[in-house]
């Protein structure tokens, strides 16, 4: 799975097989607890992971190639074309992105990179759908998969090598596609091109980086929902009473119905927070996102929340884990309120992208997750 969706602990409990990926993604695993997980015996032991997988393990070195990568989770399907995507169109712009990113998380898969001379997990890319694109994917996953699985988490990967001719003619199809957008992965797109930077001509391999691109009306975004571990010591009461006052509220759901609407969990009830009623002005497609309005209406000058990426009283929740998450933590103490939010949609992110302008930090949620180690690109 990928490296960054499970912490450290949750990393140990999944990789008890010693074949497990995790071995080379998170090698802090492996080392003492308490080990820094940018220490240099870190990725010492990532690099020494990966050879023995690569000894131990069913891998098979292929020449360059085209795949197709197909997720299924319950009745949900995207198949997207996995490929070594330009560098230089990722920092010309026709690659785009939506998120900024930080430079620690940017330093530790840069020098991943580096030591492993390896991308071991792909970006997500998306595109707006194109006809000539789905066609020749469609044509091509009617055969048998070359790597065919369903996950403990119940989604089915699904992989096809992409024959040489019907590659080319993959490549062709692309030419109608003006720009692609980074729907999750901005590190790991930033850490390649860093690490470019870093090997200079030594690779031409460098050039390029692991993702795989699929079409927009495939992809599924959940929402990135917010937790507070406390309500700065305020009683719910005078919370609800203050947050009445700055929208329309009334008794709701633990899902929003639509954008505007965002569910709230205090005290043990459920509210809708009606965010098209408060007094916010929209600007940019930025200003119009729930998540801002959230924040700038409510979060910040209701419970004194600055920024979420730094502020420790604040929690994220990937909205794969659904409301009930949220009523759990909140129940068992960990948070003092929740907000259930709707899910922004493809056409706000690329109008966001397109305008060079970038979400508000965990915004968006992508699920089903790419797999790393599937498929590796070496330097």
């Amino acid at each position: 799975m990928p490296y960054d969706v499970v912490d450290v602990d949750e990393a140990r409990a999944l990789a008890q097989d010693p074949l497990s990926f995790l071995h080379v993604s998170r090698p802090e695993i492996d080392l003492p607890s308490g080990t820094d997980p940018h220490a240099d015996r870190v990725y010492r032991a990532a690099a020494e992971r990966y050879d023995a997988l690569k000894r131990d393990a069913p891998f098979t070195r292929d020449e360059p190639s085209i795949y197709l990568y197909r997720l299924q989770s319950g009745d949900h399907t995207q198949t997207g074309v996995a490929a070594c995507y330009s560098l230089d169109d990722y920092d010309h712009g026709i690659i785009k992105k939506h998120e900024r990113t930080r430079p620690d998380k940017e330093d530790d898969r840069t020098r991943h990179i580096l030591e492993l001379r390896a991308q071991t997990g792909p970006v997500f890319l998306t595109y707006r759908p194109a006809a000539a694109v789905n066609e020749a994917v469609e044509h091509l996953s009617a055969e048998p998969p070359l790597v065919d699985f369903e996950a403990p988490d119940g989604v089915r990967h699904s992989i096809w090598r992409v024959p040489t001719p019907s590659g080319a003619a993959i490549v062709r199809a692309f030419s109608c596609v003006p720009s692609l957008y980074i729907a999750d992965g901005h590190h790991r797109a930033a850490s390649a091109a860093r690490a470019r930077q870093a090997l200079g001509a030594e690779s031409d391999a460098a050039a390029s980086f692991l993702a795989v691109a699929f079409p927009a009306d495939q992809v599924r975004i959940l929402p990135y929902n917010r937790i507070v571990k406390d309500l700065g010591g305020r009683a719910p009461e005078e919370v609800l009473r203050d947050v009445t006052r700055r929208f329309g509220i009334s008794v709701g759901s633990p899902l929003p119905y639509r954008k505007g609407e965002v569910s709230m969990y205090l005290a043990g009830r459920w509210y809708a927070i009606n965010l098209a009623s408060s007094s916010a002005v929209a600007g940019s497609v930025i200003d119009s996102l729930d998540c801002n309005i959230l924040q700038d209406r409510l979060l910040g000058p209701v419970l004194d929340i600055g920024d979420i990426r730094t502020d420790a009283r604040v929690g994220l929740v990937g909205g794969a884990r659904g409301p009930e998450e949220l009523e759990r933590m909140v129940n068992g103490g960990q948070a003092a309120v929740a907000f259930s939010l709707y899910p922004v949609s493809m056409a706000e992110l690329m109008m966001v992208s397109d305008a060079g302008l970038m979400m508000p930090p965990k915004s968006t949620w992508f699920e089903p997750k790419l797999r790393d180690g599937l498929l590796v690109h070496e330097i």
